[in-house]
């Protein structure tokens, strides 16, 4: 069994042809990659097929999703113990207005911010905007 299969069986995820093929995807890109990427990587793929591929991902602690606020969801694979909880794994995205990339800043955690009595946190979310090294380079 390879390091991928080993991954997604450990995260009690059926290591099938198309999971590993995505996760090898995801891993080379290195950056956060919204579905159409995915799709425009495996045009012979059904779209569901893909979408759930995402959804049983995220569901179990193997990709996170970010909200970097261009309104499309994007999926970044997480670290070894990443567990991707509130108050324990949260780190910050940076994305790149010129390239559109956003990637995972994950040596800078988010801090937990303790909220007033009767506040409920449902998702923590922070993204850096401005100009990535590959283009501010350029």
């Amino acid at each position: 069994m390879n390091e991928i299969e080993q991954t997604l069986t450990l995260k009690n995820v059926r290591p099938t042809a198309m999971r590993i093929l995505i996760y090898k995807y995801m891993a080379e890109k290195k950056s956060a990659l919204a579905l159409t990427d995915i799709e425009n990587a495996f045009e012979k793929a059904e779209r569901t097929t893909l979408y759930r591929t995402l959804k049983t991902f995220e569901e179990n602690g193997i990709v996170h999703q970010i909200d970097d606020g261009t309104h499309v969801s994007k999926f970044a694979l997480c670290e070894p113990g990443c567990n991707c909880e509130i108050d324990q794994d949260l780190h910050l995205h940076f994305h790149c207005s010129h390239c559109d990339t956003t990637i995972c800043l994950t040596e800078h955690k988010i801090p937990h911010i303790n909220l007033p009595k009767g506040y409920i946190t449902e998702d923590v979310n922070l993204v850096i905007k401005g100009v990535c090294e590959n283009c501010s380079t350029h």
